[in-house]
């Protein structure tokens, strides 16, 4: 049975890059290579650090229509193409959270990633957005999924390590959405609430969940960032300036 190719070392080499991801699993950084006159592209916001000679362009992926997908999944409507010019230069990129980021050897399969999760890919790579579902309407994780084909790199993130669960043909398992990195296209998936019954879905503190059959890859995210931030709520002060968080007596 097919698994999803994640390079072990973390390095390896594309059309006209080569590539390594550092600081793995907390705080990973992925370091591209690129020979002159050649890409890489990558999710708007995600570059760190580049060599002088590197060319940032960013446009509209899938020109107005495409933007529009892409912004209603929870992405930027741009995408950022870096190529170095007049000879070889260095591209740094990094998520916005704390975690892994996975250097994915696609051959040609569909292969559907969490939008927050794309970090970049090859240039000769296909990225569409695609409906989730309706019942994915009430996640918050989301309308939208990427589909991802072609051959080359992709680099996917993960807030938090990455948990690889293979499933056997007819095998069903069942993932919190917020914990969703990436699923190989052979795998079929339903959105369903976690419990039966509103008021049990409710109480159990769980909200929508994907249920996946076999056979294929999961990649799952061992935190979930909304979980993060709604612990962090309390801590912070409200709008109105009153009731919890902090307050503040600069005297006076």
């Amino acid at each position: 049975m097919s698994s999803i190719h994640i390079d072990q070392d973390s390095r390896g080499q594309g059309r006209g890059y080569t590539y390594e991801v550092l600081h793995q699993p907390s705080f990973s950084l992925a370091v591209l290579q690129l020979q002159a006159e050649q890409s890489i592209q990558a999710e708007s916001g995600a570059m760190v650090s580049m060599s002088a000679n590197i060319e940032l362009q960013s446009q509209m992926k899938g020109g107005i229509f495409g933007a529009i997908k892409r912004a209603a999944g929870g992405e930027s409507a741009f995408i950022s193409t870096f190529t170095a010019r007049g000879g070889p230069g260095e591209v740094t990129l990094a998520p916005g959270a704390p975690g892994d980021v996975a250097a994915i050897e696609l051959s040609g399969q569909p292969f559907f990633v969490q939008s927050s999760s794309y970090l970049a890919g090859d240039s000769s790579l296909t990225v569409d957005t695609k409906w989730g579902g309706a019942k994915s309407f009430f996640s918050g994780e989301g309308l939208f999924v990427l589909m991802v084909q072609g051959q080359g790199l992709l680099l996917v993130s993960s807030f938090g390590a990455i948990h690889r669960k293979r499933l056997q043909p007819g095998e069903r398992y069942v993932v919190d959405t917020g914990h969703l990195v990436a699923w190989e296209g052979t795998t079929q998936y339903t959105l369903r609430k976690a419990a039966s019954g509103f008021f049990r879905s409710m109480m159990s503190g769980e909200g929508i969940v994907a249920e996946f059959s076999g056979p294929g890859e999961i990649l799952i995210q061992t935190r979930n960032l909304a979980a993060l931030a709604g612990l962090l709520k309390p801590f912070f002060p409200s709008q109105g300036g009153g009731g919890g968080g902090f307050n503040f007596n600069l005297g006076g």
